[in-house]
């Protein structure tokens, strides 16, 4: 008997079930793997409201990272072998304890990474891969704004930007995630609740400005980030935990200062083996040598995803959290 998330219907938390499914063999192309776990993160609510349409529709179990043991393998399989240790980023279907997933996608785990670790920071980490160093290539005369420096990308990205040798600001909602912030690489940390990120940026800043503003916030920074970017400086918008952006007329680009903006995803800079491996390789390096360090904050047991997501979008989480089966 194999147990999993499964969502019927899409809304709140409480649409997650968690029901028996089937697991067959794994087909070409195909690795059967066992979740030991599975990391958790707000993309995975945006499939499951229907922010995001689940890609085969309806039913469907979310989870978009994982971690486990290869059971089993399919024709033309050749990367990975059975007992081996992988992780991976990809199609929803990680809230499992089994599943098929496409080969393609599995990267092995290196020695002296746990597999909690690594399902905890596969899709935040090489977030913050791509988003450092292909989105915007940052280096050490960069000043950056990262809003949610205490979410687990913010986490991440922090400690990868301070080990690049870049001024880093960052924005949260709490003193006890300033404190985190402070822990985990930013320079200079901003209450939003209580201060105002562009005066205080604009401050930091000596009025010059940020070369770049990563947001996953959405709604409720925009469009006070383009106010904290220098002419010519960048908007990185890759997410909206906070809500859908209103539609955005590109005259207020020019308005701000010639901004340039994007709206990039993980999945377009993994969609090749080669930038898979790139960007997984550089995530395992800057771990493996302590300059980035992934701490798993909370655990919950997989069938409990409910309280998870509850706890996620109620923003009483910081930093990794991990499902087990």
């Amino acid at each position: 008997m194999v147990m999993a998330i499964r969502v019927h219907e899409t809304g709140g938390p409480g649409v997650m079930k968690w029901e028996e499914v089937s697991v067959g063999d794994p087909g070409p192309g195909e690795a059967r793997i066992r979740h030991t776990a599975i990391g958790l993160n707000f993309i995975d609510t945006y499939f499951r409201s229907g922010l995001y349409p689940a890609p085969n529709g309806l039913p469907f179990t979310p989870g978009n990272e994982g971690a486990g043991v290869v059971e089993a393998v399919g024709e033309g399989v050749e990367h990975v072998a059975v007992g081996d240790r992988v992780a991976y980023a990809g199609p929803p279907g990680a809230y499992s304890e089994i599943r098929n997933i496409p080969a393609g996608i599995l990267v092995k785990i290196p020695q002296g990474v746990s597999d909690d670790i690594a399902a905890a920071m596969m899709l935040k980490g090489m977030t913050a891969r791509y988003l450092l160093r292909k989105t915007f290539m940052i280096d050490a005369g960069t000043v950056l704004l990262f809003h949610a420096a205490a979410g687990g990308v913010g986490l991440i990205a922090g400690q990868w930007a301070r080990h690049i040798g870049a001024t880093v600001i960052g924005t949260v909602s709490s003193p006890e995630k300033a404190e985190l912030a402070r822990a985990n690489g930013y320079d200079h940390v901003i209450n939003y609740k209580t201060e105002n990120f562009v005066e205080r940026v604009n401050e930091i800043t000596d009025g010059a400005g940020c070369d770049v503003v990563y947001d996953s916030v959405g709604k409720d920074t925009f469009p006070a980030s383009l106010d904290c970017i220098k002419p010519l400086g960048t908007w990185v918008s890759f997410g909206q935990s906070s809500g859908a952006l209103p539609d955005i007329n590109l005259g207020i680009l020019s308005q701000k200062g010639s901004l340039f903006a994007t709206r990039p995803t993980l999945f377009a800079y993994i969609s090749t083996r080669e930038d898979l491996e790139e960007t997984a390789g550089d995530l395992f390096d800057v771990v493996a040598s302590g300059a980035v360090k992934i701490s798993v904050n909370q655990t919950y047991p997989l069938k409990e995803a409910v309280r998870a997501h509850e706890d996620l979008e109620g923003r009483k989480t910081t930093g990794q959290t991990v499902l087990k089966p």
